[in-house]
């Protein structure tokens, strides 16, 4: 059975939330790994066939944490993931596309394919307060959550990337 794998990093819970539907979603049509950012290494990389990349957007820039485990993963398994798919989600203050690009300019490096656009859901957080706050994302925004996990799951399932 295919296996996906979902890697994420939240502090304030929106990014977690956004990893879980997708993966409950998910679990429908593949086995489905969801692994904190922090908990996840190149030995997961290497045993899934495809991934979902999920993270905040911090100070306009993917989360220290989601780099972390790009930087720490990267060499280690360069060369051995060409072709496999992948899509990203980013839960985000303001616009999200800089986190986005910087998944996507990592991806590239790892030949990875990328099955859609990035999925950017904007909490419109912008005071220090609301910025901190734990984020409640939206059900109908959790629904685009769910498609691109189900999407995913069914595209590794029936061999279609």
């Amino acid at each position: 059975m295919a296996q996906l794998l979902i890697v994420y990093h939240s502090r304030t819970g929106g990014s977690r939330r956004m990893a879980e539907v997708a993966a409950e979603a998910a679990r429908g049509e593949v086995s489905t790994v969801l692994k904190r950012a922090e908990e996840a290494g190149p030995e997961d990389l290497l045993a899934a066939d495809g991934y979902i990349f999920c993270a905040p957007e911090n100070l306009a820039a993917l989360s220290g944490q989601m780099k972390e485990f790009f930087d720490r993963c990267y060499y280690p398994v360069l060369g051995q993931l060409s072709g496999r798919p992948y899509a990203q989600m980013v839960c985000a203050g303001s616009d999200g596309e800089n986190a986005a690009r910087q998944c996507a300019r990592i991806a590239t490096g790892w030949r990875l394919k990328q099955v859609q656009e990035p999925l950017i859901i904007c909490t419109h957080a912008q005071t220090p307060e609301a910025i901190l706050a734990p984020k409640v994302i939206p059900e109908e925004q959790l629904d685009a959550c769910r498609e691109l996990g189900l999407a995913l799951g069914a595209g590794l399932a029936m061999g279609v990337f």
